[in-house]
């Protein structure tokens, strides 16, 4: 599996954003897909999840009705909408793959495959 995340850039506190995850590879829609931020000196941190074929996305509080995590089949897509950034949103995103099971764990080391990191900048 492979992913490659797009879309970061530098934004004002209360503007938007939206990052893509694009994904490749075999049996690729067999995977939950993920989103992580980590900040200098940090591990990354849970942000949500979203299964393919799925209309249901799942958050981390610091970011519920904010972030808008949602899948394209089609396109084999994964994107992070976030609206309402403010300066802690600031951070390097990753998007990860996790296997099938029926729980989804939200620890980063439960994930199998990574894509590269996309920086997301809030200025006050």
């Amino acid at each position: 599996v492979q992913l490659q995340a797009s879309g970061g850039g530098l934004v004002q506190t209360g503007g938007s954003l939206r990052l893509s995850c694009a994904a490749s590879g075999r049996a690729v829609k067999a995977y939950t897909l993920g989103w992580f931020r980590q900040t200098p000196g940090t591990g990354r941190q849970f942000v949500g999840f979203v299964r393919w074929n799925s209309d249901r996305a799942y958050y981390t509080n610091s970011v519920k009705g904010r972030f808008t995590i949602s899948a394209d089949n089609a396109k084999s897509t994964v994107y992070l909408q976030m609206n309402s950034l403010k300066p802690e949103d600031t951070a390097v995103y990753y998007c990860a793959a996790q296997g099938s099971r029926l729980r989804v764990a939200t620890d980063p080391g439960e994930f199998d495959y990574w894509g590269q990191g996309t920086q997301v900048t809030v200025s006050n």
